[in-house]
């Protein structure tokens, strides 16, 4: 049904396009609304995270969309109609890769429908990444590595790379809006890594919701234990919850957390059995809503790592 439903959308997108005839005053008062976006680069991101570094990098010099809603869990998606048109007029897709966004496949699906080529129109912002592997299933690989500070800015990097090519004329202004943000972000990571190290061992164990937090675990001296792996498999089992109470009452750490992007009652089962608090919500595949902390790809880094780092010295 998903896959007759994306293609009903294709169609439906590309008989619009066939369908919307202008009259000559009409085309003329679209060029002119238009011209200026025209030359703009025109960027489409598969989630928030990865816009928000591009219109870091891109500014006022490139036209961007985001696909996957701010909020919205980018494992599984539908695209609309809307996102079909961006991703067929873009000059560039940028995508997470490592298992993201393959839930359903609705991304490989958008790139054929869209008429894009790997590596000559879309490109993986993942690309230097030493990824880590799902416990359940090693051969998959775990999509979460922008939450390590140091593989963002490998994306960073890589967005940079392929937007200075497809626009050599902004190279400069790319590469200079680029290192302004690697230089902040990298103060961030520093920060990060010294002060986790000053938290007791016994109590550095991080317990989430979803397994998403792996790669920050291991770039700041913690251990990562959760409910489920990864958002696309059952969530809240009796074997799963049975197997985090018992891990949780082995250690000492004193609070829990749930992210922003789940739905919290499994973990708040969790807190009732080993009565503990759960200390903040944490950002994993979203940034927040514009104008709310962690609206941003630096902000919701570094409310991550203040609530964790707060919550786990208690």
């Amino acid at each position: 049904m998903k896959n007759k439903l994306f293609l009903l959308a294709a169609v439906l997108f590309v008989g619009a396009l066939g369908g919307c005839g202008n009259s000559p005053d009409d085309d003329k008062g679209s060029a002119d609304a238009t011209d200026t976006s025209e030359a703009k680069l025109k960027v489409v991101s598969t989630n928030s995270i990865i816009g928000d570094m591009v219109e870091k990098v891109g500014g006022d010099l490139i036209d961007a969309h985001s696909i996957v809603p701010v909020g919205t869990d980018p494992h599984e998606y539908e695209p609309l109609p809307e996102d079909i048109r961006k991703a067929s007029e873009a000059d560039v897709v940028f995508y997470n890769g490592l298992n993201l966004e393959t839930g359903n496949g609705w991304f490989d699906k958008l790139m054929e429908t869209a008429g894009k080529a790997e590596d000559e129109d879309y490109f993986v912002v993942s690309k230097n990444v030493e990824p880590l592997y799902l416990s359940r299933n090693s051969s998959q690989q775990d999509p979460h590595a922008w939450l390590d500070i140091s593989n963002g800015i490998r994306y960073i990097t890589e967005i940079t790379r392929v937007m200075s090519e497809k626009d050599p004329e902004n190279k400069t202004a790319y590469e200079k809006n680029a290192d302004a943000y690697i230089a902040d972000l990298t103060e961030l990571d520093s920060k990060a890594k010294k002060e986790f190290a000053d938290i007791p061992e016994q109590k550095k164990l991080l317990v989430t919701s979803e397994g998403a937090f792996k790669y920050f675990s291991q770039a700041y001296g913690l251990q990562a234990a959760y409910i489920w792996e990864i958002n696309t498999e059952s969530q809240g089992t009796p074997d799963q919850m049975k197997q985090i109470i018992e891990r949780v009452r082995d250690s000492e750490v004193p609070v829990l957390f749930v992210e922003t992007s789940v739905d919290p009652r499994s973990m708040e089962r969790l807190a009732n059995e080993v009565d503990l608090p759960v200390y903040s919500n944490l950002f994993t595949d979203s940034v927040a809503e514009e104008g709310e902390d962690g609206d941003s790809y630096y902000d919701m880094m570094k409310w991550n790592v203040e609530k964790i780092h707060e919550g786990l010295s208690q």
